[in-house]
């Protein structure tokens, strides 16, 4: 098969059910599994550019894992501490920085049995400066970000699972743009000890894989939760609302068309869907959102903006710069806004099980000078809610649209178990 020149000749996301199940069977090794994605690392990723550093030992380090992810291979955003790796942030001033350390979630993840394959490719301290990182679907589209190199390694099948952070959008778009499934759990699921921050109330750890059923079994492993999806598990159909956000005239209309298309689909399945319109308290928690961020990110990056400012790219120098006008009570009064429209949101899922909208404002946009729009997305990590990408949907050139279920706070395993379905949902729907 000739290769395309804007497209490598990738195998797409490998399940990692798929993987431990060849594993428990006898049919695959770890070591067999953990070489197969070195194997696609050095096929892959000199164009796709995912990983930042890569370990030098994860073929030994399979040998001596025991766990449920055994055989597991994991890539890690690049704002995670870990001991053998260095944390760069994606900024000169980290350049070769060695914590000495590994960060909670990694070392939970080592100590389950996954395999460190390297660090993968962040945005400037997981903010809005893009990396090196392409789209697998296609080199000449960004993967988004701010967590680009983790969903691109899982898009790719050079990581069976990822790490990666959310403070607008820095999951679900990604997931969105490289067509994987994508979770940013309720706030505080996961930990945050030893990950570089941006903003303390909004930072979120999440995981991408190749399925839902992937994503809720790593995570039921990682919390010690029972999250994962028992396919014999009796299963209604959810009461979902339909989102249309104030931003809704801003997303392709090409996209609309098949998200709108798709509830039509899912009311001839049976599913029960009500519209929920934005509300002026939801409104102006959205604008709050930024207020939040920046004036943490001041402080959370004010011993690099006062000592090492030149080092800043001038996209966050010039946000670290507006931080400093942000007075503690323009904070306060946003943090306020955030909790009182959280409370109205809470009232919703009085009436329904989940939310259903757009992962972005389109599939990937061309270029890596942009790794795309939050605004889809940011709110609900304001609110701390659970929310999915379920890829499924692509756009006629090929490029993956992602779909976005959100379930109320610390609901998170009905959320992943409507998420599951709301997949196979998407897959009966493109066969009709």
């Amino acid at each position: 098969m000739t290769q395309s020149p804007t497209k490598p000749e990738t195998v797409g996301p490998v399940s990692l059910l798929e993987c431990l199940k060849a594993i428990n069977a006898g049919i695959l090794t770890p070591q067999e599994s953990i070489a197969g994605c070195l194997s696609r690392i050095e096929a892959y990723d000199a164009e796709i550019m995912a990983f930042s550093s890569l370990s030098e030992t994860a073929l030994h380090d399979a040998t001596q894992a025991s766990g449920p992810l055994s055989g597991i291979g994991m890539a890690v955003k690049d704002i995670f501490d870990t001991y053998d790796l260095p944390t760069e942030c994606n900024s000169p001033i980290y350049h070769g920085h060695m914590s000495g350390r590994d960060a909670a979630i990694v070392a939970q993840a080592r100590k389950a049995g996954s395999t460190l394959l390297g660090k993968s490719a962040t945005t400037e301290f997981a903010f809005l400066q893009p990396g090196t990182t392409r789209n697998p679907h296609n080199l000449e589209y960004t993967p988004g970000g701010s967590s680009s190199g983790s969903a691109a390694a899982v898009a790719a099948g050079m990581a069976h699972l990822a790490l990666g952070t959310q403070t607008g959008g820095s999951i679900i778009r990604p997931a969105a743009f490289c067509g994987v499934t994508g979770f940013k759990p309720s706030a505080g699921l996961l930990p945050k000890v030893g990950i570089k921050e941006f903003s303390w109330s909004l930072d979120t750890v999440g995981l991408f894989t190749a399925t839902v059923a992937d994503v809720a079994f790593a995570a039921s492993v990682l919390t010690g939760r029972t999250l994962k999806i028992a396919p014999e598990a009796q299963f209604e159909l959810p009461r979902l609302g339909i989102v249309r956000s104030h931003s809704w005239s801003e997303a392709d209309p090409g996209y609309r068309q098949q998200f709108e298309d798709l509830i039509k689909s899912l009311k001839r399945f049976g599913v029960d869907l009500i519209d929920i319109e934005p509300s002026d308290t939801h409104i102006a928690a959205f604008h709050a959102h930024q207020i939040i961020q920046d004036y943490e990110a001041r402080q959370a990056l004010a011993w690099e903006y006062s000592t090492h400012p030149d080092q800043l790219s001038p996209l966050l120098k010039q946000t670290l710069d507006f931080a400093q006008t942000i007075k503690p009570s323009d904070y306060d009064e946003a943090r306020m806004c955030a909790e009182n429209a959280s409370k109205e949101m809470d009232e919703h899922f009085e009436d329904v099980d989940a939310l259903i909208s757009l992962s972005a404002p389109g599939p990937a946009p061309k270029g890596l000078a942009s790794t795309g729009s939050p605004i889809f997305n940011r709110i609900w990590t304001l609110f701390g809610l659970p929310a999915i990408n379920i890829a499924g949907l692509t756009t006629q050139d090929g490029l993956p649209l992602g779909v976005q279920i959100i379930g109320p706070y610390m609901a998170d395993q009905a959320t992943l178990h409507i998420a599951h379905w709301l997949e196979g949902a998407i897959k009966r729907h493109q066969e009709r």
